[in-house]
């Protein structure tokens, strides 16, 4: 009697099928620099956007806003361009490589985590501004630790990061060619088997991707609740 699609997935799972593990590591390795670098960059960018006042700040806002729905399929077409021989960067030779799927992924999720730093130190400024005031701390000084104080709101920001990283397709597909062994990914692995009827690779790789999802949500809930009940 054949195994079904879920009964094949989980004899992939359960035997650590060596392909399946390679994409699961790839794509964590992806993903994890990829919010890395979008946290690293977006969370002081988003802190001083919303503490600093110049010309035409609302323009930079609306667009940063605007860029959280940014189709996956532009940024990576952007990249590409970027990347290809004829581009800026081709001499480097990043295009097809894992490299390049982080530049996509990065471009993908900065404007989220910008977007919702921007927000969550606007609201803390507004309650702590006089304080910072009578201490004689302006604005740009202010950021890292309204940066700490607003860490758990901030972390809200870095999940959706994580989010829109992990499910990405279309800009990952196009940068990174979708390469056996080189530059597949879950995501784009399940497109692929699926399409070829090979549908207990694709649910196996699919019960992971859920459930790395959960696991990180949950854990970051957990992290966050115990953090409160410390601080008080």
């Amino acid at each position: 009697m054949s195994l079904g699609p879920f009964g094949l997935a989980f004899e992939l799972i359960a035997s650590g099928d060596p392909e399946l593990m390679q994409i699961i590591g790839l794509s964590l390795r992806v993903t994890l620099t990829a919010v890395a670098i979008g946290c690293a960059l977006g969370l002081p960018l988003g802190a001083a956007l919303a503490l600093a006042r110049f010309p035409g700040r609302s323009v930079v806002v609306v667009v940063f806003n605007a860029l959280m729905g940014l189709p996956p399929v532009v940024a990576g077409l952007a990249i590409y361009l970027l990347l290809s021989r004829s581009g800026p960067l081709g001499p480097l030779g990043l295009l097809f490589t894992p490299t390049a799927m982080v530049l996509a992924q990065t471009i993908l999720i900065l404007p989220i985590v910008i977007s919702l730093t921007r927000s969550v130190i606007e609201v803390l400024w507004d309650e702590y501004q006089e304080q910072f005031r009578s201490l004689g701390s302006g604005r740009i000084r202010a950021v890292p630790t309204l940066l700490w104080d607003g860490r758990f709101s901030l972390l809200t920001g870095v999940l959706a990061g994580f989010g829109r990283a992990s499910a990405e397709v279309g800009a990952i597909l196009i940068v990174g060619g979708n390469i056996a062994g080189h530059t597949r990914t879950m995501t784009t692995a399940i497109t692929l088997e699926t399409s070829r009827g090979n549908l207990g690779l694709a649910v196996a790789l699919g019960i992971i991707l859920l459930g790395l999802t959960l696991s990180f949500n949950a854990l970051a809930f957990g992290a966050s609740g115990w953090a409160r009940r410390v601080a008080g």
